[in-house]
């Protein structure tokens, strides 16, 4: 799997992850659906990803187009 696959599985995941625990657990969760959503606009704008680089450390593989570039 290369950064942009990884990318994409990971904020869906928190994404749903967000939402279920704002619905079950506590509305506050809502926020960090939020937080992720303007991690992604970010990245459109400035062409630059945290979670990239996390990802490139922990050795993925740069393949494909990812987030940032």
């Amino acid at each position: 799997m290369n950064i942009n696959n990884s990318i994409k599985l990971i904020a869906g995941i928190f994404i749903l992850i967000s939402v279920l625990l704002g619905h079950f657990v506590n509305e506050n969760w809502f926020f960090f659906t939020a937080f992720v959503g303007v991690n992604l606009l970010q990245s459109s704008f400035t062409k630059w990803c945290l979670m990239e680089k996390i990802l490139l450390r922990a050795g993925v593989k740069h393949g494909g187009d990812s987030c940032s570039i």
